[in-house]
């Protein structure tokens, strides 16, 4: 049975990844993750477009995911083809060839008390 859901286009208005984190690496440093849900038959290509306040966009950054599965993607890990900067204002925009469901999810661990944070990514189509 094919369980497609979702949207081929989601947007993270929001995003900023701390240029520091209190708690040990990687566990509970400072990041942003796009949560990406593929529960249909087929291989989702996704690009991922992201947005400055003073800037030209950066990306696209292209990752797969494998039908049936979710993929956890910190912002701070993305390389190719550039890092994203830290202590910067962005947006994002998730682009996928087939319907995928977005989530995103906030680790701010500057501080001892750490704040997690997470939301629905705005779905545009």
């Amino acid at each position: 049975m094919d369980m497609t859901i979702g949207c081929t286009r989601w947007a993270i208005a929001e995003g900023y990844i701390p240029g520091w984190s209190h708690g040990p690496a990687p566990e509970l440093e400072s990041h942003e993750t796009c949560c990406i849900l593929n529960a249909g038959e087929r291989v989702a290509n996704v690009r991922i477009t992201i947005y400055f306040e003073d800037r030209e966009p950066a990306g696209p950054y292209r990752l797969t995911v494998q039908p049936r599965r979710t993929r956890h993607l910190r912002f701070n890990e993305l390389e190719d083809p550039e890092p994203i900067p830290r202590e910067t204002p962005y947006a994002s925009v998730i682009e996928s060839d087939v319907p995928i469901v977005v989530q995103h999810t906030r680790l701010d661990s500057r501080q001892a008390e750490n704040a997690l944070m997470t939301t629905m990514a705005y779905a545009c189509d």
